[in-house]
């Protein structure tokens, strides 16, 4: 019998692999996020990595979106900034999880910086979409997405999320028409996550040159498959601002002035 149960364990793995599949032991190993990995991810485990992806899920209601090695790139990047002079910025804070928990993370109220937390805070702008993302279904999408609640609309709940740190700074407008009327002379991090090629791009190309040397750009969704325009339009930008953006296994990408 034993015999016969490794024959037919063996004759199961060699039909999943001629289909191209794997056996992945999803107890043992990381599998969130569209990221399935066999390597160490003991990271979650520390208490403060637990305490700010805890706050995080309070910013969204109490919703654990599961992207913890996402997260856990946010906090090494934005810890890292902390390096550099400058503010930190996020365009695209819908309920505010990976802002909140950088701030979790960085005790901001003792951080002598402002954080501004850049959003329509009414969803993507229709607008913006571009015929490729339009042709992709990303308008049906949106709108899908709005109807269930996914994007906050709401800036005062964005407003009482962020309240205990008196140095974040919460904007209600669209990028980029929004973005000259702030006060940002220099910038240490910089965290793009609009859904939207056109915003992105075009936020990339506004803040380069108010980046301090060494700043870093997180982009959260820019190895994602789903969103390839964007990935493509930001390409594009970096390749004329002359850098190149970090293609992350997370489905983020990640750049250095």
């Amino acid at each position: 019998m034993p015999r016969l149960r490794t024959w037919l364990r063996r004759l199961l793995q060699a039909v999943m692999e001629r289909c191209g599949m794997v056996r992945f032991d999803t107890r043992r190993y990381y599998a969130e996020d569209g990221l399935f990995s066999v390597h160490n991810d003991e990271f979650r485990q520390s208490p403060t990595f637990r305490d700010a992806y805890t706050r995080g899920i309070e910013a969204s209601a109490g919703v654990d979106p599961e992207f913890a090695w996402r997260v856990h790139v946010a906090l090494w990047a934005a810890r890292a900034a902390l390096s550099v002079p400058g503010d930190f910025v996020e365009c695209g804070v819908n309920a505010g999880f990976m802002s909140s928990a950088i701030m979790r993370r960085l005790n901001w109220s003792e951080i002598p910086r402002r954080f501004f937390l850049i959003d329509t805070f009414a969803g993507p702008v229709f607008e913006q979409f571009s015929a490729e993302e339009l042709e992709a279904g990303k308008a049906r999408l949106t709108r899908e997405l709005l109807s269930r609640g996914a994007y906050v609309t709401d800036v005062e709940r964005a407003r009482r999320n962020f309240a205990e740190w008196v140095n974040a700074i919460v904007v209600a407008g669209p990028v980029p028409d929004i973005l000259p009327s702030l006060e940002i002379e220099r910038v240490a991090f910089l965290h793009i996550d609009m859904n939207c090629a056109y915003p992105e791009r075009s936020a990339l190309q506004y803040f380069w040159d108010r980046l301090s040397p060494g700043a870093l750009v997180l982009f959260d969704d820019y190895a994602n498959h789903e969103y390839r325009h964007q990935k493509q339009s930001l390409d594009e930008a970096a390749r004329s601002l002359g850098t190149e953006i970090l293609s992350l296994p997370t489905g983020q990408g990640l750049a250095i002035r």
